[in-house]
């Protein structure tokens, strides 16, 4: 199988699979969070090294604080457990983290310090992200310098590799600005499943689904050897 060497995955539905068990939203969020760990190493065995995952955007500061104080009390217990991904696992926290709780953001700083050293495989949790601020933000950095792709680059929350795929699960078709800059080439992968379902087999999937595909890059395809 043609893997991808990075996985993102916009993790949608959590709030939708409590409603339709009649339980509160912050259920969801609970149990997607719970179903993190498993997801990363999931795709860690199958040979992805980086997986990124969309855990809270800017805009969703706009839901009610008892959901937002819900999301961010997961992503700070996740963080202070680090430690249960192995130590082959290196974990990062991209987003504006000066908008974060103080506890919530020098827990995800002592979660990045612990796992520094840890390889092949990194983490990126994606938290208090914008899309369109993670571009200001870099070009402002860069006010003054000629800007190249290259230092544009290092001007990002985080220095990685482009993803190779992105996958939203819980049925909508669109990026909610996810990585605008780094998606110009993504593969695309939407699935019905909401994230507190999605398992070994949807894995399989949608790995299956990308190994099909052809990218090109704005190329055109090889000739057909007659």
């Amino acid at each position: 199988m043609n893997l991808p060497l990075h996985v993102a995955v916009i993790m949608d539905g959590n709030g939708r699979w409590a409603e339709n068990r009649g339980e509160k939203r912050e259920i969801g969020h609970l149990f997607g969070a719970k179903r993190v760990p498993a997801v990363a190493r999931a795709f860690f065995d199958r040979g992805v090294r980086i997986v990124s995952l969309y855990a809270f955007s800017q805009e969703n500061f706009r839901r009610p604080p008892i959901e937002v104080q819900g999301i961010f009390g997961c992503v700070e217990a996740f963080a202070r457990s680090v430690e249960t991904l192995g130590d082959d696992v290196r974990v990062i926290f991209s987003g504006e983290k000066s908008a974060l709780p103080p506890s919530l953001a020098a827990a995800c700083l002592a979660a990045e310090e612990r796992t520094e050293v840890n390889k092949p495989f990194i983490l990126n949790i994606l938290i208090a992200y914008g899309g369109r601020e993670e571009i200001l933000r870099a070009a402002r950095m860069l006010s003054g310098e000629k800007i190249t792709e290259q230092n544009f680059r290092s001007a990002l929350y985080a220095d990685l590799p482009d993803p190779d795929l992105i996958i939203r699960t819980g049925g909508e078709k669109r990026l909610s600005g996810f990585m605008p800059f780094q998606s110009a080439y993504s593969e695309l992968y939407f699935t019905d499943v909401l994230f507190p379902d999605f398992g070994d087999k949807d894995i399989e999937a949608a790995l299956a689904d990308y190994s099909s595909r052809q990218r090109r890059f704005g190329s055109l395809p090889p000739p057909k050897v007659p």
